[in-house]
């Protein structure tokens, strides 16, 4: 390995370059053509960057790490001379790599996938309408047991409700040429294989199956949602939402989706990983996010000053934000928008029931009207 193996950008490879050849990091910042104070900076990052994948020759680190970890400590045996006769690299796994390791594998395995078809359009369309089905905090895997909670959910269960609970709300919908089907976030109970518990705080979760079951049903059951929309929806958007308990699912998921109906053009899954999401239907602006990062009070300003939707709010005589997190209803008019937070459909877990959490559950599809912002809404509870 050398010093220029971990330059990412070809102007770090041109300054990398230059400074091997002996030249002064001021004779390195003439010729790249930025200041001296950049070059430093650039080959400060270069070597750190390097140094914690194992190598820093000028401190005996020549033992190099796998793409996905990341040193975290190294411990070197020396003679009465300094040289090196014994070396211990201690590593850890660098999780921001790894999701995009993930992330990469996902999109060359999809390579191979075989896309559906694309369906003819309904002829029946109403244009200036949306209909957004609303599912949040589903908890997909979760356990509960009804003695304990008050509700029984385990992976049957789920699958025929939220199946059940689309097949619903596309029947209450009106023949709408547009819809959303607004997977809210916490679509699932838990984000990887190690262990049943939230990504970022570790808590322990009651978990009804293994991690790959949980990825193949979460897949197929939102493909088959997709694919009945379809039939009644002339457009359709998609939104997998981030949630405090799917950070990675949400990820993996949109990308399944969006190579699954990579040939379908009636279809588009909004793939962004900021973990907050808008629409613009005629002068409605409908606005998503799970509820984890910024809470329901502050959500409007926040899509009203960000970069991203600035303009889409300007442009907007109506605005509707979409949130969950808490699993029960809640509506907010204020500063321009009104924001709604969306019940849950899932049973109760241990947690929720010992601290004397309690709401009903449901999910909405609301219909906007594209000159005058929301005119219908239906609620179905679960069925199995």
């Amino acid at each position: 390995m050398q010093l220029a193996d971990y330059a990412e950008t070809d102007r770090e490879r041109l300054v990398v370059n230059l400074r091997s050849t002996g030249l002064t990091v001021a004779a390195v910042a003439e010729k790249a053509g930025i200041t001296e104070r950049h070059a430093y900076k650039i080959l400060s990052k270069i070597r750190s960057r390097a140094a914690n994948q194992g190598y820093a020759p000028e401190h005996g680190w020549t033992r190099t790490l796998p793409d996905g970890h990341v040193v975290s400590g190294i411990s070197t045996m020396q003679d009465a001379d300094g040289a090196i006769k014994l070396q211990w690299v201690k590593s850890k796994t660098d999780s921001q790599r790894q999701m995009e390791i993930l992330i990469e594998r996902i999109e060359t395995a999809h390579e191979n996938y075989q896309p559906f078809e694309p369906t003819p359009a309904p002829t029946n369309s109403i244009g200036n309408l949306c209909s957004v089905l609303t599912i949040t905090d589903f908890h997909l895997g979760m356990y509960a047991y009804e003695a304990e909670t008050g509700d029984d959910w385990d992976m049957k269960i789920a699958e025929r409700v939220f199946l059940n609970s689309v097949y619903e709300m596309i029947d209450a919908s009106p023949h709408s040429q547009t819809a959303i089907l607004c997977q809210l976030g916490d679509f699932l109970h838990w984000d990887g294989i190690l262990s049943a518990s939230t990504p970022m705080s570790g808590h322990a979760l009651d978990a009804d199956t293994r991690y790959s079951k949980l990825v193949e049903l979460a897949m197929n059951v939102m493909v088959e949602a997709c694919r009945i929309m379809l039939e009644k929806f002339e457009k359709l958007i998609v939104v997998s939402a981030e949630g405090n308990h799917d950070i990675s699912g949400s990820i993996w998921l949109r990308k399944h989706l969006k190579h699954i109906f990579r040939d379908e053009p009636r279809l588009e899954v909004i793939d962004n990983d900021y973990p907050f999401y808008a629409y613009l239907h005629g002068r409605v602006m409908l606005a998503f996010h799970h509820g984890h990062k910024v809470k329901q009070g502050q959500l409007h300003k926040l899509f009203a000053s960000d970069p991203r939707f600035r303009t889409m709010w300007g442009e907007a005589e109506y605005t509707y934000i979409a949130t969950g997190h808490y699993h029960h209803e809640r509506v907010v008019e204020d500063g321009g928008a009104i924001t709604e937070q969306h019940p849950t459909l899932s049973g109760r877990d241990a947690y929720a029931a010992r601290g004397g959490f309690v709401s009903q559950r449901g999910a909405k599809v609301i219909t906007y009207d594209a000159h005058h912002g929301e005119v219908s809404r239906i609620t179905i509870r679960p069925t199995e």
